[in-house]
């Protein structure tokens, strides 16, 4: 049954991606997005379509695809879904911008943020679309919430018989390896539908493949739209592309490096950093000094160096008062691996500072896909023994992610 379904999924790839040579020597890189519109948009003709889509859905000059839609005769743009955060962004963590009219277009605007099943195919039904396209940057996290709205919207569009249509873009944190834990389903949630890695190395139209080969119930007639001149080897600085934060707190692409491995915090007592300008490389609390930078550093993780560090976050968790701990600074980031990173940071802050505390509602489980990174931390457990716990998971994970990978 599988076999089959991988099978279409091969051709229907490929019957996506516009004619020309592809992954040639150094071509400049082009997204998803600029090969369909090289191509007239043919794969849209004839359709009613509608983009889910959030601020970083842009071209190279930073025009977003949205507004370059609308204004071209070629394509029938009759709506826009908007997810975590909003399509123009201007909602923070948690939080959408809601059903409005777009004012620079005139565009019904739909929100898919914490929609899914059916009550998420009953918005795509009513905005009238026979295609849905998904063009959002992704960060390569298991957690970030756009992979699980690409997610929903697939296993949506499968119930209200729409088309589904992914344009592609980098993985800007390189798509070379898959890391870290696997979620296990009894603690899926928003931030972990299905079993992949916390650092899965896919991109969205991969992603999207994986998705309908090995989760949905519901089949989507799929297509994807590939880019050219990529390579799995490459950081975001590589592609030539605008970095458009995908959320606000995260600013950078360096943000992006460290994310899937320090965002762990969130599921502690500690600052993730967020209300500074480094988000998810500053961490800490009231009460932690300059022990934890030397704990982590004698540590000599790959890649990687700690500072001993002090901040006083404008919001979030310490809002208004000054804390310490560290900033990661990684010098190699071939070599860095966040999500070991991540639980060394974790293991060395609960021996040097007597007030680290897990969060109550155990969101640490919900981040790492189980309650063994806690468990085995309480215990006492070293962050090399940590990471071994997962290796069987993950080598099986990695089995699966192979047959689905598309770039070289």
């Amino acid at each position: 049954m599988h076999l089959s379904r991988r099978n279409l999924l091969a051709s229907a790839t490929l019957a996506a991606a516009p004619s020309g040579p592809a992954h040639r020597g150094p071509e400049r890189l082009r997204t998803g997005f600029e090969r369909l519109a090289a191509d007239g948009y043919s794969l849209l003709s004839g359709q009613k379509v509608g983009v889910v889509t959030n601020p970083t859905g842009v071209t190279r000059d930073a025009r977003h695809i949205v507004d370059v839609m609308h204004a071209d005769p070629r394509v029938r743009l009759t709506a826009v879904f908007g997810p975590e955060h909003g399509f123009r962004g201007t909602a923070q963590a948690g939080g959408s911008e809601g059903r409005y009219d777009d004012p620079a277009t005139g565009l019904p605007v739909y929100d898919t943020y914490l929609k899914s099943g059916r009550a998420l195919a009953d918005v795509f039904t009513a905005s009238g679309v026979d295609t849905v396209v998904f063009d959002i940057q992704d960060v390569g996290a298991r957690f970030y919430t756009y992979i699980w709205t690409l997610y929903d919207c697939m296993e949506a569009a499968g119930l209200a018989g729409r088309r589904f249509v992914v344009l592609d873009r980098p993985n800007p944190v390189t798509g070379r390896a898959a890391l870290g834990p696997v979620l296990h389903r009894e603690f899926a949630t928003f931030v972990g539908r299905q079993p992949i890695a916390q650092a899965h190395g896919m991109t969205v139209a991969e992603l999207a493949r994986l998705f309908d080969g090995e989760f949905l119930t519901t089949p989507v007639p799929l297509r994807t739209v590939l880019m050219t001149g990529w390579t799995r080897a490459q950081f975001h600085d590589a592609s030539g592309l605008p970095w458009v934060p995908p959320s606000p707190n995260m600013p950078t692409a360096d943000t992006a490096l460290v994310y899937s491995g320090t965002c762990m915090f969130e599921g502690t007592n500690l600052s993730e950093g967020r209300g500074t300008t480094r988000p998810f490389e500053l961490l800490g609390a009231e009460g932690v000094d300059g022990r934890w930078a030397a704990a982590a550093g004698e540590l000599g993780l790959p890649g990687v160096r700690f500072r001993e560090a002090y901040f006083t976050p404008t919001f979030s968790k310490f809002q208004g008062r000054t804390v310490g701990g560290v900033q990661l600074h990684v010098h190699d980031r071939t070599a860095f691996d966040p999500v070991r990173t991540g639980i060394a940071l974790l293991v060395t802050a609960r021996k040097v500072w007597d007030g680290f505390a897990w969060r109550p509602d155990d969101w640490i489980d919900k981040l790492t896909g189980s309650a063994r990174v806690r468990t085995m931390i309480d215990a006492g457990a070293t962050a090399d023994e940590v990471a071994a716990a997962w290796e069987d998971e993950l080598e099986e994970f990695r089995r699966i992610r192979k047959e689905y990978l598309l770039y070289r």
